[in-house]
């Protein structure tokens, strides 16, 4: 009997095993819901901003969350006005902290689910921030454009230039509508007006930037109108701007990326287009685990008129941690940088006791956001310096200081585990404090970065980071950034693992823009480097990338222990006059244990001193 019972036993756990694995597998097994069958329909020309959030929750409410969904819309144009639409009170780190946000779509705490554009036109009106990600697990977003009927930059092109008395004509862009008030420019759009005050100069067939001209003043002022879209301006002086200069007139706003992500995991986004935004293409913060596979932010190929793409950044991560894959991607034309990878250091403003210290985000445009969880282990650095506390500490608590409930989040109260160091006390220095458990792993690979202002590619992470087989064709300024400081930006971190290899440089540095030493810069900002003892990077490897180069500077790198440059391939050229103020291929200030090695100019081996 005992025997019939455990076999009975045996087959009912295994019955129910089996049901248990085979629904499972069954809620793994995708849902698909085609969106045309609940009326949203492409190329209608109406306001989709309602109807598509509307059906997203409907649907979205009915669905189990363990249950795997692909939301498939039909191919073609949705656009997406700001009546209606959602209203978000959002903290988007390196952006304008201006409330609410006007959004297109909102993905909200969803778990298992895929949004298919199938190649679809997302064409956003106004101001608006196009598509939210927030709290979701396990999402992809893929094969959608995503783009604005009006954008804010102001594209004109210079048609007479006459630099004795300081005066330009040019013609505005056939998209772009204006007023002038009082002899001062003003453009235009749906639900907003502003003046440029600087632009970008881009050559007219080659869509590069003109070679050593950086951030431009711009002619908005004692303007008059010559004829519809032919502008004069009488205060505007600059020899480099020759008839057919297309300029990218802008202000310095930067509301909203085109995409953004806000504590999410497991997230991947795929074939996404954006072709423009008023800030960056994509800002990702506080998550987990982000893959981005074909992301661009991109032209829509040559035969686009126009010269621009985003207002900011292409892609911004802050505060991510797991990992970061960004690969082949497309990034050009942007007012920014390519990638940029970085925490944020609180400043800390009071030592309330041994344990408890209040730490405060201190730039405009990066508050407003969670720091920290209970746990986390976080290490100090000395502003002045750049130098790190041996002894790193865990929270064992941290609150939000504010006044009121609905204040945005900008000073915290921490209790550490371990007592704190004497010397860490904002009464005798300038301190910092980093986040190390949301730092991120990185793979930047197959990605092409061309014709943008500013910089390539940034990293600022303690973890593994591959840098491979990229091209960074006329990056303007530098094209690899290692970077971090605790005094502006206040962008964490040194890098101590980092290896850049088979990559292709092809003509950086025609302009100068910050931290633009040389073709890869390490370039922590330490204000006060002489009293500097220890060093902020470390375990740099730099091998077997090709550099196609008019002028000197390779390498710049301040404050490393443990730099390799072997293997490299440096071809010159010229295409532009040499014009750097950095006359050497290698500059480097407290740098040890280095090495150059196998390295060639023009296919002869060179020890990089000439």
């Amino acid at each position: 009997m005992k025997i019939l019972i455990c076999r009975i036993r045996s087959i009912l756990i295994i019955l129910l095993t089996t049901c248990f694995y085979l629904n499972s597998i069954a809620s793994q097994v995708p849902k698909v819901v085609y969106l045309s069958d609940y009326g949203i329909l492409p190329n209608t020309g109406t306001n989709s901003s309602v109807a598509i959030n509307k059906v997203l929750q409907a649907i979205l409410g009915k669905i189990d969350k363990k249950q795997a969904l692909v939301l498939k819309f039909k191919k073609g144009r949705y656009d997406f006005y700001p009546e209606g639409a959602l209203s978000r009170t959002y903290y988007i780190s390196n952006h304008d902290q201006d409330n609410p946000k006007v959004v297109g779509i909102a993905l909200e705490q969803c778990n298992n689910l895929t949004i298919d554009g199938q190649g679809s036109d997302f064409i956003y009106h106004g101001r608006m921030l196009p598509i939210a990600l927030i709290e979701n697990k396990n999402l992809t977003l893929k094969n959608i454009h995503i783009d604005f009927e009006r954008p804010q930059i102001c594209q004109v092109q210079i048609l007479k230039n006459d630099t004795i008395n300081g005066t330009i004509v040019y013609k505005t862009a056939p998209w772009v509508s204006y007023t002038i008030k009082d002899s001062i420019f003003y453009n235009t759009g749906e639900g907003w007006a502003m003046r440029p005050t600087s632009g970008i100069a881009f050559e007219e067939k080659t869509k590069r930037i003109v070679y050593n001209t950086s951030d431009i003043g711009v002619g908005t002022k004692k303007v008059s109108e010559l004829s519809p879209g032919i502008i004069q301006a009488e205060q505007w002086k600059n020899p480099k701007l020759i008839p057919g200069t297309v300029v990218a007139m802008r202000a310095g706003h930067r509301p909203s990326p085109g995409v953004f992500v806000h504590k999410g995991k497991d997230i991947r986004l795929e074939n996404i287009s954006v072709h423009y935004a008023e800030g960056m293409g994509l800002l990702a913060q506080l998550t987990e685990n982000i893959s981005l596979d074909r992301f661009q932010v991109a032209l829509r190929g040559d035969q686009d008129p126009r010269y621009f793409t985003a207002q900011a950044d292409a892609t911004h991560f802050s505060g991510c941690k797991g990992i970061i894959v960004s690969k082949n991607g497309l990034y050009e034309n942007m007012m920014d940088d390519a990638i940029n990878i970085h925490g944020t250091y609180l400043k800390i403003t009071e030592r309330l006791d041994d344990k408890t210290l209040v730490g405060r985000y201190m730039h405009d445009q990066s508050y407003g956001f969670d720091w920290g969880n209970t746990g986390d282990t976080v290490q100090f650095v000395r502003s002045g310096t750049m130098e790190l506390w041996d002894q790193k500490n865990q929270i064992q608590s941290i609150h939000v200081l504010r006044d009121k409930a609905d204040d945005p989040i900008r000073e915290f109260k921490i209790t550490f585990k371990q007592a704190l160091d004497p010397a860490i006390d904002p009464a005798k220095t300038s301190i910092g404090i980093e986040n190390l458990s949301w730092t991120p792993r990185v793979v930047f690979s197959g990605n092409t970065i061309r014709h943008n202002r500013a910089r390539g590619a940034l990293f600022s992470t303690p973890r593994k980071t591959l840098v491979e087989k990229n091209l960074f064709d006329h990056t303007s300024g530098t094209a690899i950034l290692l970077c971090g400081d605790a005094n502006g930006w206040y962008e964490t971190g040194s890098c101590h693992d980092i290896v850049i290899r088979q990559n292709t440089f092809i003509n950086a540095l025609t302009n100068m823009f910050q931290f633009t030493n040389a073709i890869i810069s390490i370039y922590p900002e330490i204000p006060d480097l002489k009293n500097q003892r220890q060093y902020f990077h470390s375990g740099i490897l730099i091998e077997d990338n090709l550099f196609e180069t008019f002028d000197k500077p390779i390498l710049y790198a301040k404050s490393v222990d443990g730099l390799v440059f072997r293997g490299n391939r440096i071809r010159t050229n010229k295409a532009y006059p040499a014009f750097h103020w950095n006359k050497k291929r290698v500059f480097f200030e407290r740098v040890i244990h280095s090495e150059i090695s196998n390295n060639t100019i023009d296919g002869k081996k060179s020890d990089l001193t000439n």
